[in-house]
């Protein structure tokens, strides 16, 4: 039977390569119908303050951690990634990478190959997938390690801990595994594993609840993503719950990279998740669903419950036809392009397969970010970590800002600030490899849209503003951020529809 190999693209040298061109260049459901109104949702503007003056322009440096998952330590935000690869930043602006690839030599660990040699025996592998660190009650660091074969979800999952984020960390062992073959015995469950019902034991993240109750969400493709209770004296799920409870996928769907966001503002827990696959034509896109309590039953924009969404069996191995329509969708595939004339150099700015996100809530600022790696435009395999802040629409929805994070804050903004041309992209509802261009559009005075798309537009406050697309409602907001090809701050703006579709603007003109 077919699966799909995490590591396509990603061979030792293909990884040293992208480093070289590195070089150079953890919300939440209320009751309801999904969809009302969410009370309490804090105004964007008090997510982040006045604008103000615009920053200096980012100085980025970036780096190629694949799967990142973020832990903080101290003023320091750290994300970890599959092939044991690490890196750190203070601002989501500038990177460095601390760690790569499972050999006797990465410093997050004595000699990884030997540490973890129980579980890279089990999966039949020489490397591990994407990993979750946490800091505990007990002040130390727990790595969520895993390892997979790759062609079958024959994997395991254990977990090591140390006393800083950098390690060196120590297994405390194996405590979940999948694939297990005739004669191996029973899986966690106690009956024989079957890949279609059973999850394959990867990508954790783990997080405390709302009550402080330890949770771990994990999973790929397979049976879907689950969830277990874990017991935060030991660091291993409590016993007796088998694989836990199912959230969400099976049948061999294309779903994983489970991350779980609790908002404090909402009171929802926000389940992204990654659609289609990782390789550049995989048609990789990040989407999100939110629940009242972390164990679900987890809903996406339309009221659709995630539990049932899975592949079709009676369709060919990896369906993405069935999965498609649901789940909110927050980004996949898209260009703005620049076309001749326009000021810069290169093709545009766009994303290629981004996914496999990790969240992070500033206890003290309320400001959001995505954080995920991606490919891009005619450059191949080649991956980089990039961050996105988001903001809650007035429905209790995240929604990402267009460009990647620069540092402006999100303000006031006022109707002749908005009015002007746009660069647009609608993102959808695919699973494909086809990329999402630009297309042109006016936001008019009297709050008429023209160009490519018709329709009307509405700003509502501070900085929340309401479009209407061929009749369908989008709420979002507008903010300023930092245009790479243009090199110029411009006003953006992201909305999210009922129907579970992003739409993204970038003006045209900067500003002053």
């Amino acid at each position: 039977m077919a699966f799909r190999s995490k590591t396509a693209g990603l061979s030792a040298a293909a990884l040293t390569a992208v480093a070289l061109i590195a070089a150079f260049t953890h919300v939440q459901g209320r009751g309801g119908t999904e969809g009302e109104l969410a009370s309490g949702v804090a105004d964007p503007q008090e997510q982040g303050g006045s604008r103000g003056e615009l920053p200096d322009p980012p100085r980025f440096a970036d780096v190629t951690v694949h799967d990142p998952s973020i832990v903080v330590a101290e003023d320091e935000y750290w994300v970890f990634g599959s092939h044991l690869a690490a890196a750190k930043t203070e601002d989501f602006i500038s990177w460095e990478q601390t760690a790569e690839l499972v050999t006797p030599e990465n410093p997050l660990f004595d000699d990884v190959t030997e540490e973890l040699s129980e579980a890279l025996e089990w999966a039949e592998t020489t490397t591990l997938w994407a990993p979750d660190v946490i800091q505990l009650s007990d002040g130390r660091y727990y790595m969520y390690y895993n390892a997979c074969q790759g062609e079958s979800p024959r994997s395991a999952m254990g977990v090591a801990v140390a006393d800083e984020v950098d390690g060196p960390y120590e297994d405390l062992g194996v405590f979940l595994r999948s694939g297990h073959r005739a004669g191996e015995g029973s899986s966690e469950d106690g009956t024989p594993y079957d890949p279609r019902i059973h999850p394959n034991a990867v990508d954790p993240d783990v997080f405390y609840d709302d009550e402080g109750t330890l949770r771990m969400v994990y999973g790929s493709y397979s049976g879907g993503l689950f969830m277990l209770e874990m017991d935060e004296e030991t660091g291993m799920p409590l016993a007796g719950q088998g694989y836990g409870t199912h959230l969400m996928g099976g049948n061999h769907s294309r779903i994983e990279a489970a991350n779980i966001l609790h908002h404090p503002d909402t009171g929802y827990y926000y389940l992204f998740t990654t659609f289609g696959g990782l390789d550049a034509d995989g048609g990789y896109n990040m989407r999100v669903a939110r629940a009242q309590t972390p164990e679900g039953p987890y809903f996406d924009a339309e009221g659709n419950d995630m539990r049932e969404v899975k592949a079709d069996p009676s369709l060919p191995i990896f369906d993405d036809a069935t999965i498609e329509p649901f789940g909110t969708k927050l980004m996949g595939n898209f260009l703005f392009q620049r076309e001749a004339g326009d000021p810069g150099r290169g093709i545009g700015y766009g994303y290629v397969s981004p996914g496999h996100n990790t969240s992070y809530l500033d206890p003290d600022t309320g400001r959001m970010q995505l954080i995920f790696h991606s490919r891009f435009p005619e450059r191949g395999e080649m991956h980089q970590v990039r961050s996105h802040e988001m903001f809650m629409n007035a429905h209790g929805w995240p929604v990402v800002a267009p460009y990647r994070f620069a540092g402006a804050e999100a303000g006031q903004v006022h109707q002749a600030d908005a009015v002007g041309e746009y660069r647009f992209i609608n993102h959808g509802k695919a699973i494909s490899s086809d990329i999402n261009e630009a297309v042109t559009v006016e936001l008019h005075d009297d709050g008429r849209i023209t160009g490519g798309v018709e329709g009307g537009w509405e700003l509502d406050g501070q900085n929340r503003v309401d479009l209407t697309i061929d009749g369908e409602p989008y709420n979002g907001v507008f903010t300023p951020q930092w245009d790479p090809t243009s090199e110029s701050w411009v006003l953006t703006f992201s909305v999210l529809s009922q129907a579970g579709v992003s739409l993204w603007g970038s003006k045209v003109e900067p500003l002053l």
